[in-house]
């Protein structure tokens, strides 16, 4: 299928809300660049922290779990990984579901929040600096994210939604506290243990948010323009390597839109899906229930059943 032709980048207000947060975030994490502020623990943080915060957060809870419900977990647990993905600072959990659920009703279409056909900067993250008032309205939410919003952790954060910010704040203080009893358990000395916590903050925090951002962006943007199509989907989506490898298997982005309910997207034995791996155990532990195959798998095993 051809892409449709490009649209013009859409206009409106500036939403604040995000620009002033997004942007901060990036300023903050510029502070890597300084020597003071280097630690390869600190490294290490921003690396572990994108698969962690990222994968568990974001992949599995908001996006297959919450958005797609590819499987079920206990609520303590389901929670848990929420908030991990609230540490990414990428919204509230009904925000989050709806704009998502959104996407997939009319994807690459008009209504579509994040379409490349309004442009890759627009998809990557333009759609989030202009304001969308209708995206913001309780009639939104009681269409996309009804299921969402029926639980009470996930209401709270929505009628206190600058709880977000107090919780991503929060998050940024036991970085520190954390660098800074390390520094003084391995040094002794007080400068250094600052030096250590202010690293770990930069690198584990700050960098490491910008990290997932731009992952996640990827889906949005490279995923819809740049790759291999194996189903001849209705949109633009594709399969592309590098956000396949960098996302933990998001990046197969057109087996997702072929079968959205599947808590899968490894449709060949080379498309790895890292994220679908962490279901497999949890569902071997016994945490996780009612897992979504991919739909090849589910025809074979109704035909076997059948039979």
């Amino acid at each position: 299928m051809e892409s449709a032709v490009v649209r013009g980048p859409r206009v409106g207000r500036v939403h604040w809300e995000y620009v002033v947060p997004i942007g901060g975030v990036h300023l903050l994490a510029c502070l890597a660049l300084l020597p003071w502020c280097f630690s390869w623990s600190g490294v290490i943080l921003a690396l572990v922290g994108t698969n962690v915060f990222g994968t568990l957060g974001i992949n599995l809870c908001y996006h297959r779990l919450l958005a797609h419900r590819s499987l079920t977990v206990p609520r303590w647990l389901e929670r848990s990984f929420a908030t991990l993905a609230l540490c990414s600072l990428e919204d509230t959990p009904a925000r989050w579901v709806a704009n998502h659920r959104l996407h997939h009703v009319h994807s690459d279409e008009e209504l579509d929040p994040h379409s490349p056909r309004d442009g890759i900067g627009w998809s990557h993250a333009g759609w989030l600096f202009r304001a969308a008032p209708q995206r913001r309205t309780y009639a939104f939410f009681e269409k996309y994210a009804r299921d969402i919003l029926a639980d009470d952790y996930y209401r709270w954060l929505e009628r206190k939604h600058y709880s977000v910010i107090w919780i991503y704040l929060a998050h940024a203080v036991l970085f520190a506290l954390a660098g800074y009893a390390v520094g003084w358990w391995t040094t002794g000395e007080r400068a250094e243990a600052l030096r250590l916590a202010a690293s770990w903050v930069v690198w584990g925090v700050y960098v490491r948010t910008v990290l997932v951002w731009h992952i996640t962006w990827s889906v949005n943007s490279l995923t819809h323009l740049f790759g291999y199509r194996t189903y001849e989907t209705s949109e633009d989506s594709r399969n592309n390597w590098l956000v396949g490898l960098v996302a933990m298997g998001e990046g197969w982005h057109n087996n997702h839109h072929h079968d959205p309910a599947s808590a899968s997207v490894q449709h060949r034995w080379w498309e790895i899906d890292p994220t679908y791996y962490v279901i497999l155990l949890l569902e071997r532990a016994g945490l996780a229930t009612d897992v979504v195959r991919p739909r090849h798998v589910r025809v074979r095993e109704r035909a076997l059943s059948a039979g």
